[in-house]
Parts: structure tokens; C-alpha cells; sequence
């Protein structure tokens, strides 16, 4: 038998001309939509009856699902007839996880189990999704030869190269995120990349209060331990791994939200240390996510304008999406549907995220003239956003064919 170590993962080059040319004419296929091309040429407002659509300005897939989407099509087009694994979902949206299926990339877990590695061999393509992976699981495949695709966002690893930096000088990283989400886990997996480093996940601003008032006043180590259970890493201890701080985040969260932890925990590091040597326990970096940013500014200029609704389309498990459903909560009867199935004259199926479920409203479209507003997350194709609004037109009897002959 070998001895020999598995080789290095090779570096597939699947940006070739010819490969890219049918790989973009495919997914044109599967996911444009002209009606809406149209209707943003048109100053984003659609009109017609007593129906008016108003679509956000930004909205839809961004550049770093685009490039995962590209990717994994790319990867069946230069491997034909070889197997084809993706660790969890490319993206967090139903249809277009079921496209990627559909081209016969089988999925594992994103932590693959011991017999999921078991069914591996050496060589065999795996699609490392948009949310990157755990430095752990990353470290198994390479052990078993595998060779990688790797559709990580630019701005998630942004957020790694910052992470790993605290990790070398060894400071902490408060991580604002959902401990449980793909990105965060795989970021969390960077702050131990060179072994002196810690992270601490908090999700919102009651647990950084929390945080804030364990840096200042102590407090039970078994509470605090029991209360962030399965969001900080191995070894931690509140009353040592706090002193020095840097603040990180999932890229997709609310920018005024991690704003606002890293103002109170800044805040509350002056008043223990003082402002003179803030520099030795505290690090920020900006790390939201820029098209995320511009979904959220696009949405919230979006609500200043009269509108009756608002619909926002996506995948439930979306965090950028579950983010721009909460903004119009706050403003507006807001509905979170992942596609067009879900709405009827009579009523809409929509996910509740405090319940998390979907739930029914009855009577969810007001009779006479009335503006609708529409948005959608990073991750959800323009074809799904049009059947939206072709719903929406047929509900009020409207033939979109007639208002594109137009």
C-alpha cells in the first residue's frame, strides 16, 4: 500500500473563454427575466389600472452569488461525467439549489460525516460554497485529495484576513452574527487559524449588553458559558479572553446594528481602560458587505415613498433577505414569500421569522388603487422576481403581455 501524502489540491481553471461563453448563455436561461430589465429601464415602477409596482433600486443577485452560480456550472461543463459534490447549499435559495441539482452536483453536508468522507476518493471536484467553510472541514478534503472549486465570497474572506489578524495578536474576536448560520461558522473556524486567538459570537444588542457589563463589572463565568453554549470557541474564559477585542461580522447583517455593537463595546473598553489605551484591547474594521448595503439603502429609500405593501422575495433561511423583511415590518404590512405559488387572491402563505414558519394572512390584497412594493435578497434570481409580478398583475386582471407591447 502508499505511503505517499495526497498531493495538493489542484487548481482547476474553469474561467476559460470557451467554458464561461456557454456557461453565461445557460444561466441566462435559467434565471434572466426581460419583464424586469424592462421595468427597471423604466425608473423601476410599473403601472397599470389601479395597480402600481414599485421595485426597489438595488436588489436580486449580487456579484459574489452570480460568480458562485457561474462556477458550479462551469465545474459540470469541464467535468462532464466525473462526480460532483457540494458542501450544503451553494446559495440560500430553494430554486436555484435546485437547479444546481438538477446539473447533477450531488450535495453533502457542509460538515461532511465520517461516511460522506468515506464515499470520497482522491480527486474527486468539490464546490466549496458562497459562504466559504470551516478551516477543519477544508483540511479533511484536502487530506483526502480532493480537488476544490471554490466560490467563497471576496467579502467574506475580507472578513477572514481581518479575523486571522486578531487571531495572530492574540485578540478576541466579537463576532455579530448568527452562530449557527454557514458564514459565521466558517469565520468563527479563522479565529483559531493560528492557535492563540478566541471568538465570541453575539447575535443582538441585549447579548452585547451583556457582554459589555461582563467586561465591567465580572459577573458567573457558568452563566455567561451557559448562555453563548455552542457560540464561542474551545478554550474560551469571559474573564480572561476579554481584555483584547476586535469586532468582526457576518457579512449579510444589518449595518446600523453592527454599528451599534461596535459602538457599546468600544464604549465600554474606554471606560474600563481608558481612551489613551483603547488601541491595546480594541479593533473595528467595516466588514458589512457591500452589496448587502446596497439592498438595504435601496430598500430604505424604497420605503419613504407611499406604498400600501411591501413583498419581499427570497429564501427563508436568507439572512440578507430575513434582514430587508424586518426593515419593512417595522414600516408597512410586509410580506416574506420565497415564490409566487404562495400568493392567491384570497391569501398569502409568508414566513414569519419570529415564529419561524409560515404562516397565512386572508385578505393580504386591499381592494381598489393600490402600490406595491417589491425587493429581494442577494441570493434570488430575477425569473422568480417576475413571477411575482405576473401574479400580481393577473390577481387585478392586468396582461403584462399588453403592457410590454407598449
Amino acid at each position: 500500500m502508499s505511503t505517499h501524502a495526497p498531493a495538493a489540491p489542484q487548481k482547476i481553471n474553469l474561467r476559460r473563454p470557451d467554458v464561461m461563453e456557454a456557461v453565461q448563455a445557460q444561466v441566462l436561461s435559467h434565471y434572466r427575466s426581460q419583464l424586469v430589465e424592462q421595468i427597471r429601464a423604466n425608473g423601476g415602477v410599473l403601472s397599470a389600472g389601479d395597480l402600481s409596482i414599485k421595485l426597489a433600486k438595488e436588489f436580486g443577485f449580487c456579484y459574489g452569488v452570480e460568480r458562485a452560480i457561474d462556477l458550479s456550472y462551469a465545474a459540470r461543463k469541464v467535468f462532464p461525467d466525473q462526480p460532483l459534490y457540494i458542501l450544503g447549499e451553494i446559495i440560500h435559495n430553494p430554486e436555484v439549489n435546485d437547479q444546481i441539482h438538477n446539473l447533477g452536483i450531488k450535495t453533502i453536508s457542509n460538515k461532511p460525516t465520517d461516511e460522506e468522507m468515506n464515499h470520497l476518493r482522491s480527486g474527486d471536484v468539490v464546490i466549496i460554497p458562497a459562504f466559504g467553510t470551516e478551516v477543519a472541514t477544508r483540511k479533511k478534503l484536502e487530506a483526502k485529495g480532493c480537488q476544490f472549486v471554490d466560490t467563497t465570497c471576496g467579502d467574506v474572506m475580507s472578513v477572514w484576513k481581518r479575523v486571522r489578524q486578531y487571531s495572530k495578536e492574540t485578540v478576541t474576536s466579537i463576532i455579530h452574527g448568527k452562530a449557527w448560520h454557514e458564514e459565521t461558522k466558517a469565520t468563527s473556524s479563522q479565529a483559531r487559524a493560528y492557535g492563540s486567538g478566541h471568538y465570541l459570537v453575539v447575535f443582538t444588542l441585549a447579548e452585547t449588553d451583556y457582554v459589555c457589563d461582563y467586561i465591567l463589572k465580572g459577573g458567573d463565568k457558568a452563566e455567561f458559558l451557559k448562555k453563548f453554549d455552542g457560540a464561542y470557541s474551545e478554550g474560551f474564559d469571559p474573564d480572561v479572553h476579554l481584555h483584547a477585542i476586535g469586532v468582526a461580522n457576518q457579512t449579510t447583517m444589518l449595518r446600523g446594528e453592527t454599528e451599534e455593537v461596535q459602538r457599546r463595546l468600544r464604549a465600554a473598553m474606554t471606560q474600563k481602560y481608558g481612551e489613551g489605551e483603547l488601541d491595546k484591547h480594541f479593533r473595528f474594521f467595516d466588514t458589512i458587505c457591500g452589496a448587502t448595503q446596497d439592498r438595504q439603502d435601496a430598500l430604505q429609500k424604497l420605503l419613504t415613498q407611499p406604498l400600501d405593501l411591501l413583498i419581499v422575495i427570497g429564501g427563508y433561511n436568507s439572512s440578507n433577505t430575513s434582514h430587508l423583511a424586518e426593515m419593512g415590518e417595522a414600516k408597512l404590512p410586509t410580506y416574506f414569500i420565497k415564490n409566487a405559488a404562495k400568493m392567491s387572491g384570497e391569501l398569502i402563505v409568508h414566513y414569519d421569522q419570529h415564529k419561524k414558519e409560515e404562516v397565512e394572512t386572508q385578505r393580504w390584497l386591499p381592494a381598489g388603487k393600490i402600490t406595491v412594493g417589491i425587493t429581494a435578497g442577494a441570493s434570488c434570481p430575477n425569473n422568480l422576481i417576475e413571477d411575482v409580478i405576473r401574479r400580481l398583475c393577473d390577481l387585478r386582471g392586468i396582461s403584462v403581455q399588453g403592457l410590454l407591447a407598449n
